[in-house]
């Protein structure tokens, strides 16, 4: 196998999260056991909300703020709805941002 480093606390694991340095499907290993699982299954680390399905709401129902409302952005999905999407354009970016997982839930926990 490779190189193994840790171990890490839950706010180093957090951490490294929202830096990017670590993804949802990255394999670590628990400091008391040697059971190694993804790091989506760490409490409290990543978002409840998955990437995938925000992509999808965010292409088809984007426009009306649908994906900002899911990923709990109350204000900023009232504002899309009511400017429709920023005529498209602010529906065309978030859509990207959202494929980059440059966009994080309310909580700031980047998404599974």
């Amino acid at each position: 196998m490779g190189q193994e480093h840790g171990p890490y606390d839950i706010n180093q694991i957090a951490h490294m999260a929202r830096d990017g340095s670590l993804k949802p499907d990255a394999m670590i290993r628990s400091a008391t056991a040697a059971n190694w699982f993804p790091a989506k299954e760490v409490p409290g680390v990543f978002s409840d909300k998955d990437m995938v399905v925000t992509a999808i709401i965010s292409w088809l129902v984007g426009v009306f703020g649908v994906d900002r409302f899911y990923l709990g952005y109350t204000g900023l999905g009232l504002l899309k709805l009511f400017t429709c999407g920023g005529l498209g354009i602010w529906a065309l970016i978030d859509l990207i941002l959202i494929i980059l997982r440059k966009v994080p839930d309310a909580d700031g926990r980047p998404l599974r």
